[in-house]
């Protein structure tokens, strides 16, 4: 029980990190700036962290079963471009409705391409989403050589209206990510998710649907990227590109810093949210303080470092005990 206890706790120790650090930095910067608590800017900074949040959801699905998923980001701009071919103005709203399901057919066949080159052709996920980034890419490019077309008004505000500051959309979100994570630690399903994460022979042996798991993990993500390119084309207007390309990066950090483990077997879906808004915190104050770009990622850079040691360091200690073993039974052997 007291074991039990321990680990809620632990749980809960980025979510509780991540709000400090956020109430902190807003409290510093609201006493340099009084343009940082007005209203339109809190609504930049939430609206900037929606569709990074949605992306940060997916990669958390990825990395519980200890893959990564390098293509979201090129996912995001190739369904910003294609929502600026077929959601442009002067549509009717069966066509709208065609063109969004275009978009989120693009990231169901992303997925399941994902997970067949991890899973069937038995590619590391990094080389196999590598690879498939690599061509999205090269489509999108194809498609929107430069930036062009756009997305209809009436689909724009709709997808970034809300009350006061804040977004309908990511209090959407926010609940999608809190009943996610009941999902994940309160439920079989869950808790299957998680032990194929920490050890998939076991779990097979168990009976655990590895394969299922592991599959609905890339297509999940994929789908993710998808949704959050709807909120990136209606703040971005036009097909871009380039407009998703960092979001690879950034959603990993979120992850991570939200409690996710790159080993795989644990994550938290609020806590990505919470590292999205964490993370467009960092961008949002550089230009309040007048500082450079190039701090927000060190900071960020650094802040993902740290993560990585508060909350696997047993993991890391443990890894470190395993390979000075093997290094201690080499020894004698040589001598």
């Amino acid at each position: 029980m007291a074991r039990s206890r321990a680990l809620r706790f632990r749980g809960w120790v980025p979510l509780a990190l991540l709000a400090i650090l956020v109430v902190a930095i807003g409290a510093y910067v609201a006493g340099r700036s009084s343009t940082f608590l007005s209203e339109f800017n809190l609504n930049s900074l939430l609206l900037s962290a929606l569709p990074l949040a949605l992306v940060s959801m997916g990669q958390t699905s990825a990395l519980l079963v200890g893959g990564f998923d390098i293509s979201v980001g090129a996912v995001v701009t190739l369904c910003v471009v294609v929502a600026s071919s077929t959601m442009r103005s002067g549509l009717e709203l069966w066509e709208l409705v065609l063109g969004a399901f275009a978009v989120l057919g693009i990231g169901v066949l992303v997925g399941f391409c994902n997970a067949a080159l991890v899973r069937i052709v038995r590619l590391p996920s990094i080389i196999a989403t590598l690879a498939t980034l690599s061509v999205l890419q090269g489509i999108a490019l194809a498609l929107r050589p430069v930036p062009a077309g756009d997305v209809d008004l009436d689909v724009m505000d709709a997808l970034v209206a809300g009350r006061s500051f804040v977004p309908y959309a990511f209090v959407g979100v926010l609940v999608v990510a809190a009943l996610a994570d009941l999902w994940l630690y309160r439920t079989p399903g869950g808790l299957t998710a998680r032990a194929v994460g920490i050890d998939e022979t076991s779990s097979r042996r168990l009976g655990a649907p590895v394969e299922l798991v592991n599959w609905r993990a890339f297509v999940l993500a994929s789908i993710a990227a998808a949704v959050a390119a709807f909120f990136v084309a209606a703040q971005a207007g036009v097909g871009d590109a380039t407009v998703g390309s960092s979001y690879t990066l950034q959603s990993i950090a979120a992850a991570v810093l939200g409690g996710a483990a790159l080993a795989g077997g644990k994550g938290s879906f609020v806590g990505a949210v919470f590292g999205a808004v964490f993370l467009s915190l960092i961008v949002n104050i550089l230009p309040l303080l007048g500082w450079s770009d190039w701090i927000g990622q060190v900071a960020i850079g650094a802040l993902t470092l740290l993560a990585l040691v508060l909350y696997q360091g047993d993991v890391l200690v443990a890894r470190a005990r395993g390979a000075w073993g093997d290094v201690r039974r080499l020894l004698p052997a040589r001598a």
